[in-house]
């Protein structure tokens, strides 16, 4: 089957992931790959080389390992991995995924304390430095980049030099914007940058990676409380057998995500990207403002990844209505997940174009049925 012959999707996944892919990206798929072979093992070291190369012009002092599952099971890797016995995680939270980070810490016994800034403002950078100060016991801080619970994007490289001056370990959940988001982690001082295939770089859901400092890498050995996420193992399983993974590895997802690389330097690497990310978010909030839509998140907080929308006040709307009449025109967008605020979200990424924002505000304008509902 040739890529012309492959269906045409029925919606774009308006969504922060799994978003819409290319059709090369989805036909790449149609192959099947031995985990074992060579041609397979060499594609496997090719992507890790190359995000290392997306991660830092200092690839030198950084190594990259891939792991199986959702980009949560490489969350859960990290932390589950990378603490010790006696550390101590401080999560700086202001939404679900930092919410799931300290979930994944409490569950593996790990000495965990959680610095929360409420779902619509940042990381508090003053209550991290008094903790810090406060609190010698912590060993490791970790944040989510990209807040996708809002579309907050945290001042990461602000926490940074903080952890750093207190001689901390730092993680970052960089899931919704490696590759999206111009970012390095050598200027960052992270020790250990997680992100997932199904994200900025659009490939498809089925394996993470870790981007991590090489000597935090090599203070891993021994500490992880799981066999199948043992970090310093994969690391050493892919380092040693030229790409090989301890277990059956997702074959194609991972050559679907070498396609998307392939992609993502063709569209003029992750600078292009961001800008066409930046210009959807933008066309997106401008055009919301104007069928009157409010923004929960406006400002240099609102990342160009997701945004959060308030749901109209009138008594006619439905969430499920509005979803399931976009959705039939071709468009899927997510829920709200803001605990003490009504709202939607709308992604910016993926296999999306400026003509298909302006095609999705058509629609929206053409079904507000809820204004019909108060005549």
């Amino acid at each position: 089957m040739s890529i012309t012959e492959l269906p045409e999707n029925p919606y774009l996944l308006l969504t922060p992931g799994p978003l819409s892919t290319s059709q090369a990206v989805k036909a790449t798929m149609l192959r099947d790959w031995c985990t074992w072979d060579t041609d397979y093992n060499i594609i496997v070291e090719s992507i890790r080389s190359r995000l290392l190369e997306l991660a830092t012009p200092l690839s030198e002092d950084y190594t990259c390992v891939l792991m199986q599952g959702s980009g949560t099971f490489s969350v859960e890797s990290v932390i589950g991995s990378a603490i010790p016995k006696d550390g101590k995680l401080l999560v700086l939270s202001n939404g679900a995924y930092g919410q799931r980070i300290a979930k994944i810490s409490k569950v593996l016994n790990i000495s965990t304390m959680v610095c929360d800034s409420g779902e619509t403002k940042p990381t508090d950078l003053a209550k991290l430095r008094d903790v810090l100060e406060s609190d010698a016991e912590v060993t490791h801080v970790a944040v989510v980049h990209c807040e996708t619970t809002t579309g907050m994007l945290n001042p990461v490289k602000q926490v940074g030099e903080i952890v750093k001056s207190f001689n901390k370990t730092y993680i970052i959940d960089a899931m919704s914007t490696f590759g999206g988001i111009e970012t390095d982690v050598a200027e960052l001082q992270v020790d250990f940058l997680i992100s997932s295939a199904n994200k900025c770089i659009q490939g498809v859901p089925g394996f993470g990676f870790i981007i991590a400092q090489r000597a935090a890498m090599q203070a891993t050995k021994g500490r992880a409380r799981s066999l199948s996420l043992d970090m310093y193992e994969q690391w050493q399983a892919m380092e040693k057998g030229g790409g090989k993974w301890r277990f059956t590895s997702p074959t194609h997802v991972v050559r679907a995500f070498a396609q998307a690389l392939s992609e993502l330097d063709e569209e003029g690497g992750v600078p292009a990207r961001a800008a066409r990310y930046r210009s959807h978010q933008l066309a997106l909030v401008k055009g919301m403002h104007k069928l009157g839509f409010k923004a929960l998140l406006e400002g240099k907080n609102q990342s160009s990844i997701i945004s959060s929308f308030i749901c109209p006040q009138q008594s006619g709307f439905s969430f499920n209505e509005f979803y399931q009449r976009l959705k039939n025109q071709g468009f899927v967008i997510y829920p709200g997940k803001v605990s003490d605020a009504d709202t939607f979200r709308i992604g910016n990424i993926g296999e999306v174009y400026p003509e298909d924002i302006e095609r999705l505000l058509t629609v929206i304008e053409e079904n507000r049925f809820w204004l019909d509902a108060d005549i």
